[in-house]
């Protein structure tokens, strides 16, 4: 099947879009992060818009080679991504916003075993979609650490 790549560039928006909002709602708590006990490894607040735009990117990428696989299976696959875009959104809100570490630690929880079955799904479907899912995964666990510092580091 021949990809169409009218579908790229919204694939590609999507995520950045969800991301983008989330930015938007929390752009005002954002420099509390400094403020916080971080552990160790813990990057500086610049480097998280950079690595979730490429996220993102790579996670935009890996719905578009799904969406247009025709694979009968890639529905169910589009609603775990979707799943995954609204707990990517919610997790800032609670952790920025509302300062809720302990939840945002489950949320983000919760989005480590979506994206872990994600690509596992996605990879079935198109090996290369699920490898591309791979740093998000990798991204997700790193951020799961970093939230359960804050939260002991801060309670």
């Amino acid at each position: 099947m021949q990809k169409n790549r009218s579908a790229l560039f919204p694939a590609l928006f999507l995520p950045l879009a969800v991301g983008g909002l989330a930015g938007y709602f929390i752009r005002e708590r954002t420099a509390s992060y400094q403020l916080l006990l971080l552990p160790p490894g813990a990057p500086p607040a610049e480097v998280f818009p950079v690595v979730w735009t490429l996220l993102y990117l790579l996670m935009g990428w890996a719905s578009w080679l799904i969406y247009t696989s025709g694979n009968p299976r890639r529905g169910e696959a589009l609603g775990g991504y979707a799943l995954s875009l609204l707990l990517n959104f919610i997790w800032p809100l609670l952790f920025f916003n509302r300062g809720s570490y302990l939840l945002s630690l489950l949320v983000l929880l919760v989005l480590l075993w979506v994206v872990g079955s994600l690509a596992r799904q996605f990879g079935q479907i198109d090996p290369l979609a699920g490898a591309l899912l791979l740093p998000y995964l990798l991204w997700c666990g790193f951020a799961a650490y970093l939230n359960l510092g804050v939260y002991l580091l801060n309670r």
